[in-house]
């Protein structure tokens, strides 16, 4: 399946955000799915701007796939580093815009 329907039929499979449906408030992980779509499609500042941890994640995901099949010297500090990064990021750009609502 060629790249480009792969991420239309991915946009149509996306899962709706439960807490905002519930509470009507974003969660820290609200346009994560969007975000990567984008991202996959090379709108890389759409993407940014959707979800900044995007940048981080994506590596993060990648090294501990790659890193169940490779050892690398710096392993743990990698996965660590990127992981604690990753949550700065989310918690915030979270913070940001429950700070920033427009309404």
């Amino acid at each position: 399946m060629p790249l480009a329907t792969f991420l239309l039929v991915l946009e149509d499979y996306m899962l709706p955000c439960l807490n905002k449906k519930l509470f009507g408030i974003d969660c820290p992980g609200c346009g994560l799915q969007r975000s990567i779509v984008l991202f996959f499609k090379g709108d890389f500042g759409a993407a940014f701007d959707m979800y900044p941890a995007i940048f981080t994640l994506i590596p993060l995901v990648l090294f501990s796939i790659a890193s169940q099949f490779t050892r690398f010297r710096f392993d743990t500090y990698i996965k660590v580093t990127l992981g604690i990064l990753s949550g700065a990021i989310i918690l915030v750009n979270y913070i940001f815009k429950m700070t920033h609502l427009t309404h």
